[in-house]
């Protein structure tokens, strides 16, 4: 069956950066759209960033537009989210998703999930 697992979060002070991983498994890997999200305490899920098949278009909100970046590694079927400047607002749940669709804004657009990854950014 199809598995995203998510590692890399941690507690970081701000400005810091971590670098989270989603290493994907019963899916052709390059088939699938790939996003992240995150989910802060008592806040709905939002989008984070989001890569095409090819890797060749990126999209991310304007709140994390130039200091987080998604990539992807075929031979490794993993996708990553580099975070710098972490700011305290950061902190959230982050999740990875993967989808055939090409909304990646949408959570509605996304087929499979991860478990989540806890990222804590202390002021």
């Amino acid at each position: 069956q199809v598995q995203l697992v998510e590692s890399g979060g941690g507690l970081v002070q701000a400005g810091g950066s971590l670098r989270l991983s989603c290493a994907a498994s019963g899916l052709t890997f390059n088939s699938y759209v790939m996003g992240w999200f995150r989910q802060a305490l008592g806040k709905e899920r939002e989008f984070v960033a989001g890569i095409s098949k090819s890797g060749a278009r990126l999209d991310y909100p304007d709140s994390v537009k130039g200091r987080f970046t998604i990539s992807r590694d075929v031979a490794k079927n993993t996708v990553y989210l580099q975070m710098n400047s972490l700011k305290p607002e950061d902190t959230a749940v982050y999740f990875c998703a993967a989808t055939k669709r090409g909304n990646y804004r949408s959570m509605d657009s996304y087929d499979y999930w991860g478990q989540g990854t806890q990222v804590t950014v202390s002021s």
